[in-house]
């Protein structure tokens, strides 16, 4: 009993570090603004530091698992902290734009390390038939940082400055530096033998791993058209609400928390595949269904809401997901989810901003939806190639 308490505290403990891993990209949004003016540069041209931060995050997170997947698992994570680490310092201490953009290519990249790592650790830690809540415990802690961290790097760059958030983060980052060196064991790779580096892509050459990034990519693009015009959405749809979006945004970061949660219960409970298949279809029906009843506000709040849980009910559980389809190249598997969630939300971005230009910001919630309906072929298309797999396996012809 005392060692799976043991083993339930670390797990907590990595989530916290993960909530101030994910503030550290949020918070910017908060005070984009501030950083802006204090660097001498557009509001948009600031805006390309939340962008780097998700490329380095996406690119080189698996570059660097694929060479590092024979390393032990709490050495990654000190390697990932310490870059993270560095990344901060030295958004604190250089001066100019172009070294703010660099800094922030490295936050991104320990951040994006980081969060991988834990995954594939707190399965390892959890007790059995609990991974999937290990997993939502520590997607839950990222989700917080949506919650908190925009209204707190707000509220903190307003009283403050705007570097005044980064200087906490990174006391933090140090305390968590401790305190995975003094708590955490020395889990090593489940790579049971050295492969070629070359080979390791060949990840994505099965088609059910494929089909499955496909998926995460669809979801997480259609996930970034609704987020990241969420304000101007709210705004054009319930102009009575303008006043209070502010709380809105807090109740969607509520629900992002909820679902993080959920993720893992069900996940547990009735299965990884009958979790995902919920989710996919909870968002299509919600967005497709946002449009009829934006007018009338608590309706189309509650709405959005469940948009939100169903999104990051989600999230966490298509780690798992993939964990359980190559347990013997899960961190890469994890990293190049990792990488598909970061396209998928640039690219989000760019399809939801052609859409309010071409169209109008309303018509975001009908285009996410398509997107999440492409998200279900690409689960059918998994599944139908798990099933081929496993009659492979097992001598079954095929006709």
């Amino acid at each position: 009993m005392a060692t799976e308490k043991t083993g339930v505290w670390k797990i907590y403990a990595l989530a916290m570090i993960a909530f101030m891993v994910g503030t550290s990209q949020f918070c910017i949004v908060g005070m984009l603004d501030k950083v802006a003016v204090s660097v001498g540069v557009s509001i948009s041209t600031a805006g390309q530091l939340v962008t780097v931060y998700a490329l380095s995050n996406a690119i080189g997170t698996p570059v660097f698992m694929i060479f590092a997947d024979r390393m032990g698992q709490k050495k990654k994570m000190l390697i990932a902290l310490g870059v993270f680490l560095l990344g901060v310092a030295s958004m604190l201490s250089l001066q100019g734009f172009g070294f703010m953009v660099l800094s922030r290519a490295i936050t991104g990249l320990g951040a994006g390390i980081y969060s991988v790592t834990a995954y594939g650790m707190v399965t390892q830690l959890a007790e059995k038939g609990k991974q999937g809540r290990a997993v939502s415990t520590v997607a839950m802690g990222s989700s917080s940082s949506l919650v908190f961290g925009v209204p707190l790097g707000r509220m903190i760059s307003t009283a403050h400055g705007w570097k005044a958030i980064f200087w906490v983060i990174g006391l933090f980052c140090v305390a968590a530096v401790f305190l995975v060196h003094r708590i955490i064991p020395n889990i090593v790779s489940n790579q049971s033998a050295p492969k070629p580096q070359t080979s390791k892509w060949s990840v994505l050459k099965t088609p059910q791993i494929a089909a499955a990034l496909c998926m995460t990519l669809f979801v997480f693009i259609g996930f970034s058209i609704v987020d990241t015009y969420i304000t101007p959405y709210l705004n054009n749809t319930m102009p009575s609400m303008q006043q209070n979006i502010s709380i809105i945004l807090m109740l969607l970061g509520v629900g992002s928390l909820i679902g993080s949660r959920l993720g893992g219960f069900l996940a547990d409970r009735i299965g990884i595949s009958q979790t995902i298949t919920g989710a996919l279809i909870a968002q299509i029906i919600c967005l497709a269904g946002a449009s009829f009843v934006s007018h009338i506000a608590a309706l189309g709040i509650l709405v959005l809401m469940l948009w939100e849980i169903s999104c990051w009910t989600f999230g966490p559980i298509q780690n798992f997901n993939l964990m359980s389809m190559a347990p013997s190249v899960s961190a890469i598997a994890l990293s190049l989810n990792s990488t598909f969630v970061q396209v998928g939300i640039a690219l989000g971005a760019g399809i939801g901003g052609f859409v309010v230009k071409q169209w109008s910001v309303a018509s975001i919630t009908g285009i996410s939806a398509l997107s999440a309906l492409i998200a279900v072929g690409f689960l059918r298309s998994s599944r139908a190639s798990s099933q081929k797999q496993w009659d492979a396996e097992h001598g079954i012809a095929l006709d």
